[in-house]
C-alpha cells in the first residue's frame, strides 16, 4: 500500500478521482457532507471520515476539491491544525487566482508544502482517469505531487509558481466558452442554410474549423456518439460550472485591465441560459438557446 491521502470533496468530480486513487493502491480517506456522496466513496474502497480533519490525520497529501475559493480557504484553514509539517496541500478546484495565492501562504505558513491543480476533462475524464492537471506551485512541491496526479489524469502541465494553475484553467475555459458558443451559432445557421449536421460535422472536424468543442463535444447528436447532445444533454460539465468560470475569466480580465469582449459576450450568453432554468445541462445545450433566438 502507498502513502495515505485525504481527499476532502467526494461529489461528481473528486468522488472518481478519489476512487482512482484507490485502484492505484493508494490508501485514501475521504470526507463530504453529502451523504450521496459519502455511500459512493464508500462503495468505491474510501475510508470515510466524520469531519475534514479526521481524514487528514496520518495523511502525507491532502487533496481537495470544493466550490469556490472561499470554500477553499476555510477548509484549509481548519486542515492546517491538524496537518502533520511536511504534508503537501493539493487543491483541485477551479477558483479565483487570488485564493489560490492566500491558499498556498496558509500551507507555507504552517510548514507545508502547496499546489493549485485545476482539472480540466469534466465527470467522464475523472472517472477514466484522463483528466489534464494545470499546476501552480513549487518544483518540489509539484514534483511531490505528480505520481499522485498521474494516477488521476493523462497529462500533468506545471505552469508555474503559486495561482498558476488556476490562471491556466480560468484562460483555457475561457476559449473553451468562446468556442462552445461559437460552434452552436455555426450549426444552427448551418441548419437555416440547409446543411446536414453530418455534413458540416464532415468539413469543420477537418479543417480550419476543428476544435474540442466539434470534436469531442459536439453540440448536436449524431456525429460524435459520446458526445451529451445524445443524451438529451446530460452533461459532461454542466452550463452552471462553465458560466462560474466565465465569470471567474471576466473577473481576472477587470483586475488586470484586459479586453475580454469575446469572453464577455459569451459569459452574458451563459448568464441567460443560466435564468432559464439549464444550469443543469451541459453547456453545449446553449445551443437550444440559440436556436430558439433564431426561430
Amino acid at each position: 500500500m502507498r502513502e495515505t491521502i485525504a481527499f476532502i470533496g467526494l461529489g461528481n468530480m473528486g468522488g472518481p478521482m478519489a476512487a482512482n486513487l484507490v485502484k492505484a493502491g493508494f490508501s485514501v480517506q475521504g470526507f463530504d457532507l453529502a451523504e450521496a456522496a459519502r455511500q459512493a466513496a464508500t462503495d468505491n474502497g474510501i475510508a470515510l471520515c466524520n469531519t475534514g480533519a479526521e481524514a487528514v490525520e496520518g495523511a502525507a497529501i491532502v487533496i481537495t476539491m470544493l466550490p469556490a475559493g472561499s470554500h477553499v480557504l476555510s477548509v484549509w484553514g481548519e486542515l492546517i491544525e491538524v496537518a502533520r509539517q511536511g504534508t503537501l496541500m493539493i487543491d483541485c478546484s477551479t477558483i479565483d487566482v487570488e485564493s489560490a495565492r492566500k491558499s498556498h501562504a496558509l500551507a507555507k505558513a504552517a510548514g507545508c508544502l502547496s499546489v493549485d491543480a485545476p482539472v480540466s476533462g469534466g465527470t467522464t475524464g475523472a472517472s477514466a482517469a484522463t483528466l489534464t492537471f494545470m499546476v501552480g506551485g513549487e518544483t518540489d512541491a509539484v514534483s511531490l505531487g505528480r505520481p499522485v496526479l498521474e494516477a488521476m489524469g493523462r497529462r500533468v502541465v506545471h505552469c508555474g509558481s503559486a495561482g498558476a494553475g488556476q490562471a491556466a484553467k480560468i484562460c483555457n475555459n475561457m476559449i473553451l466558452g468562446i468556442t462552445m458558443a461559437g460552434v452552436c451559432e455555426a450549426f444552427v445557421l448551418g441548419e437555416k442554410l440547409g446543411l446536414s449536421h453530418q455534413a458540416l460535422f464532415d468539413v469543420a472536424s477537418t479543417s480550419s474549423g476543428q476544435c474540442w468543442a466539434i470534436s469531442t463535444n459536439c453540440p448536436v447528436p449524431g456525429p460524435v456518439p459520446t458526445s451529451p447532445a445524445n443524451r438529451d444533454y446530460r452533461p459532461g460539465f454542466a452550463a452552471a460550472l462553465m458560466l462560474k468560470d466565465m465569470r471567474l475569466s471576466q473577473d481576472a480580465a477587470k483586475s488586470t485591465g484586459v479586453e475580454t469582449a469575446l469572453g464577455a459576450q459569451a459569459t452574458e450568453l451563459y448568464e441567460l441560459f443560466q435564468e432559464l432554468g439549464h444550469s443543469d445541462k451541459d453547456f453545449s445545450a446553449i445551443i437550444n438557446y440559440i436556436r430558439e433566438k433564431s426561430a
